[in-house]
């Protein structure tokens, strides 16, 4: 559900696995993996090499699903397990808060009042944190309402990242 290792220097927050995480026990193992995968421009191999890129959810269970949507992560396991994850990593140089969830904890009452808000701003956030919208289908309609994103902010993701490694 989470990959770490020592000298990573991206950390990747998402929310909780999904269905497919838990059954196969690869983080961001499905569709959202692959579109986040093209938006950073890495492929697996890059993707899922542990001392370059670290990867951990806002919650470490499967919260289940509802009328076909997962559930949030449980509230109690990020200010259980993040401060442990960020102090097992003490080479991280950026932070992608990737959905509501990583951007409502890390950020807190910096964050703006919407998620597009948010992410159109993410310069504000630098050069800790840059928060990205959550890659799921759910949020195609989003993508689509908001070219800005494609055009201005993934360009500027993958020269942060690239920089990185």
């Amino acid at each position: 559900m989470f990959r770490v290792g020592r000298g990573a220097r991206l950390l990747i927050v998402g929310q909780a696995p999904g269905r497919l995480v838990h059954e196969t026990g690869i983080p961001w193992n499905d569709r959202s993996g692959d579109v986040l995968r093209a938006w950073l421009g890495f492929d697996r191999e890059v993707f899922y090499d542990t001392s370059r890129v670290a990867i951990v959810p806002m919650g470490l269970c499967y919260p289940g699903t509802v009328n076909g949507s997962d559930l949030p992560p449980c509230a109690e396991c990020a200010p259980r397990w993040q401060p442990r994850f960020r102090a097992a990593l003490p080479d991280i140089s950026l932070t992608l808060l990737v959905g509501g969830y990583a951007q409502a904890y890390y950020l807190g009452s910096s964050r703006k009042q919407t998620l597009g808000e948010t992410v159109r701003a993410y310069r504000e956030y630098l050069p800790a944190f840059f928060p990205l919208p959550h890659p799921s289908w759910r949020n195609l309609s989003w993508l689509q309402k908001n070219p800005w994103f494609v055009k201005q902010v993934i360009p500027a993701l993958r020269r942060r990242v690239n920089a990185l490694m």
